[in-house]
């Protein structure tokens, strides 16, 4: 597979999850553990430019594909516009869920472009859970990225 623009290959069990695979196997330990069960949206990734929660996904399945985590969205030391937003509106506070919905509001800006509106990201982001910022903060950064980042055609050409 190629992850973060980067060819790569491993040995694990045919049972491992991406999220384990990345994790452990590639020390890509920006993607989180939180549920085991798909409920919080912690383990989010891209998988061939679509939001997946990775602990629902073997690591073989992915085979030839192209695997984003939050370690590969931003540009060399200039953050991505979603984390820009995140940090700018603290959208965060422990930081947990941060890199799941990072990569959830990426791929919602992706599809919506700056037609995002506040009902489509709360809707959306029915699938990671925050424990600490009531989402207030959260959903004011992804429509702050998302009126920066174009329509949804010029995103998708990015």
């Amino acid at each position: 597979m190629t992850v973060n623009g980067r060819k790569v290959s491993g040995e694990c069990e045919d049972r491992t999850l991406l999220v384990h695979f990345l994790r452990d196997n590639l020390h890509l330990t920006g993607t989180h553990v939180g549920c085991d069960t798909s409920q919080c949206g912690a383990c989010v990734v891209h998988l061939d430019g679509k939001a997946i929660k990775s602990c629902t996904m073997l690591a073989v399945q992915a085979s030839g594909s192209d695997v984003t985590t939050i370690e590969g969205i931003a540009n060399g030391q200039d953050l991505n516009p979603v984390q820009t937003a995140f940090k700018e509106h603290h959208g965060l506070q422990c930081g947990f869920c941060t890199p799941g919905m990072i990569m959830t509001i990426t791929d919602m800006i992706n599809r919506h472009g700056s037609d995002l509106d506040e009902e489509t990201v709360r809707e959306e982001l029915d699938g990671n859970i925050c424990r600490c910022t009531g989402y207030h903060n959260i959903v004011k950064a992804a429509l702050d990225a998302a009126s920066k980042m174009g329509t949804p055609q010029q995103v998708a050409a990015e």
